[in-house]
């Protein structure tokens, strides 16, 4: 069997789903469109000139044609998934249609912040994270999933109380700085990482208390896959924040399964699901003052090996492709 992933995997967890298919003797693909660069300095500069004086992209248009030029070179698929479709042009989805037998796509953004309805006619499958999106297109549910390696609760030493790592988001930054405030007087260790682009240092100010600086860490950078076992393991409880106009669950709650962490949280949608336990996962309410020091001091409950393995990669591909 031929699959083929197509996506911009800019934080590395879409090759995941191309290593475990290998890992079953699938001849697996990935088209990495994030992946595709300026080839120098030169070039970097002529795509930034034409962008301001133009108004045209001539990278975006070499990556939609970089998908062509991949699915010439690797021929025919019995299954092709494209994750979050809406970056790709029409005409090359009519080409990516005539390269499989099986079209299938994933959105792991909700359709109020990245619609989509204008290339889903291309596909056989649509599966989806939101519940609101499930719900009114009548796509197909699937959660994000587990992709880490197990590590025991028990095997780990924990430095910190709490810990949390997100992009840069002006709304997310303003509940970071509420829920500071709440956790004071509990005296919670808690530290955070936050990586933004070029602009958000003027927006730092006005979205966060400067008494709060010292909990704070800003870089430029994404943070390296590799690195978040390490950084999640030496806290005791991760933070998961929620983005606007989003219902589905963030990677971060199936990284807390994989390292048997405690979450807080403030996306109600979670006690829907069967994995919620309330003494390992503690939802926000809407003025955070239900956040308490116990939670912090009671060990992580254990999850049945069956629940566990539902939110696995490995279920997750079997479900997907129907292996």
């Amino acid at each position: 069997m031929k699959i083929c992933l197509i996506s911009f995997d800019f934080w590395h967890y879409d090759e995941h789903i191309v290593r475990i298919l290998k890992e079953k003797g699938i001849e697996a693909h990935h088209i990495n469109i994030g992946a595709f660069t300026h080839k120098d300095f030169r070039a970097r500069v002529k795509n930034t000139m034409s962008k301001v004086f133009t108004g045209k992209n001539p990278k975006h248009e070499k990556r939609q044609n970089f998908i062509i030029e991949s699915l010439e070179k690797i021929g025919k698929q019995d299954q092709i998934l494209v994750i979050n479709p809406e970056a790709i042009e029409e005409r090359v989805h009519e080409v990516i249609r005539k390269y499989t037998v099986k079209n299938i796509a994933y959105l792991y953004d909700s359709m109020s912040r990245n619609p989509a309805e204008h290339i889903l006619h291309f596909f056989d499958e649509i599966y989806s994270f939101d519940d609101h999106d499930v719900k009114q297109f009548g796509f197909k549910k699937i959660t994000n999933y587990n992709y880490l390696k197990y590590l025991p609760a028990e095997k780990q030493n924990p430095e910190l109380d709490l810990f949390y790592i997100t992009s840069y988001d002006k709304l997310r930054l303003e509940k970071l700085d509420f829920l500071i405030k709440k956790l004071e007087p509990l005296q919670i260790s808690f530290k955070t990482i936050i990586a933004g682009k070029k602009g958000w240092k003027k927006h730092f100010s006005q979205a966060i208390n400067q008494n709060n600086i010292d909990i704070l860490k800003f870089r430029r950078t994404n943070i390296p896959q590799k690195s978040l076992p390490k950084l999640y393991s030496n806290s005791k409880v991760i933070l998961d924040l929620q983005r606007e106009n989003q219902s589905g669950l963030s990677f971060r709650i199936f990284e807390a399964m994989a390292l048997e962490k405690k979450i807080i949280a403030d996306n109600e949608n979670i006690k829907n699901y069967d994995f919620y336990n309330p003494k390992n996962i503690l939802i926000l309410n809407e003025d955070f003052s239900n956040i308490n020091k116990r939670f912090f001091e009671t060990d992580y409950e254990k999850l049945p090996d069956d629940i566990y393995y539902k939110y696995t990669l490995d279920h997750w591909v079997n479900t997907v492709f129907s292996l």
